[in-house]
């Protein structure tokens, strides 16, 4: 049936996607940034997450303090002090890390007593590492042989001597010892096993 002149004639169906406008142009233009844009956001995930509800520190509070470098209350009578381990984290809950360190007098030979000591840094930019707590004082004649910090609670594994008569290279005790803090201070808690033979 022949189209009345004033129709336009219909577009066969082959080239009916082929005739674009100004206006589709602008539309997929459009569609496709927003494709671009999304797949910019949408990396894979680098590095350690912030677990729920903790704090993302930033600044000089958010690096536990180094234990290396400072001075311990440790009477070495001149010898130097050494760090033979520490471990990391917030034992106050004041999104911080705290440091605690395992330090001993360089004496050369033998085993020297461990003392073990909580360190922190104040906000302050630039602020030095301090020592704010002993938890483990060298009279205790112990040897710290694992540290760790673990959800607020400070353990370490402590060999010691049974009787004086027991000779310093051959520790006969063992006792897992464990401090969280609690109303103020650091405060040990007790464990299922006391110094035990080993």
């Amino acid at each position: 049936m022949p189209h009345s002149p004033a129709e336009p004639a219909p577009i066969p169906e082959s080239l009916a996607h082929s005739s674009t406008r100004p206006l589709h142009w602008l539309a997929t233009a459009t569609a496709m940034a927003a494709v671009i844009a999304a797949a910019g956001l949408v990396q894979p995930a680098t590095g350690t997450p912030a677990a729920a509800g903790e704090p993302t520190a930033k600044g000089p509070e958010a690096t536990a303090p180094d234990p290396a470098g400072v001075t311990y209350p440790l009477d070495c009578r001149g010898a130097p002090q050494t760090v033979t381990t520490s471990a990391q984290g917030d034992l106050d809950g004041d999104g911080r890390p705290e440091t605690v360190a395992a330090v001993r007098c360089d004496a050369g030979s033998g085993t020297p007593p461990h003392a073990i000591y909580v360190l922190t840094r104040d906000r302050s930019e630039g602020a030095r590492p301090r020592v704010v707590a002993t938890l483990l004082d060298t009279a205790r004649r112990q040897t710290v042989t694992d540290l760790t910090v673990r959800d607020g609670l400070a353990t370490a594994t402590l060999v010691g001597y049974s009787s004086p008569d027991v000779p310093r290279y051959s520790p006969d005790t063992k006792q897992l010892a464990k401090w969280r803090w609690r109303d103020g201070k650091f405060r040990q808690e007790l464990t299922d096993s006391a110094a035990r033979s080993v």
